[in-house]
């Protein structure tokens, strides 16, 4: 006796809903790879093109009441901004922080600011700079 099969014939009934369902999935797929590549294209080009100002802290000296901080910053020639400091005490607690300005057609400045504090400060943290 035979076997009989249960396949259907090959090209007769057109796709089987797993071949469907399949090339539907592989459109939403390609779908939301491109829309997360384009966001994640979006938001590099912006943090890039739009961060005009960049600074780091070379050094800092504490005192009872306020930090020497030397400040190295890089940016546009004619772009204006400012970058926030801050200083911590031994036990975590802010005890000062500022804003300090930066504007002219310099691209590099190397600067040595004070930053007033209400108790000892041990650290300088520069939190971020930004243009105007």
């Amino acid at each position: 006796m035979g076997t009989a099969s249960t396949r259907l014939p090959e090209g007769r009934y057109g796709r089987s809903s797993d071949e469907r369902a399949d090339r539907k999935l592989r459109i939403a797929g390609s779908v939301l790879g491109a829309a997360l590549l384009a966001l994640v294209g979006y938001f590099a080009y912006h943090y890039v093109a739009q961060n005009e100002i960049s600074a780091q802290v070379i050094t800092f000296k504490a005192s009872d009441d306020a930090v020497q901080v030397h400040l190295e910053v890089h940016k546009d020639s004619g772009a204006s901004g400012y970058c926030t400091l801050r200083s911590q005490s031994a036990d975590g607690a802010e005890v000062g922080r500022a804003d300090f300005r930066f504007t002219g057609s310099a691209t590099r400045i190397d600067k040595v600011v004070t930053l007033r504090t209400t108790a000892e400060g041990t650290t300088a943290e520069l939190l971020g700079c930004h243009t105007d």
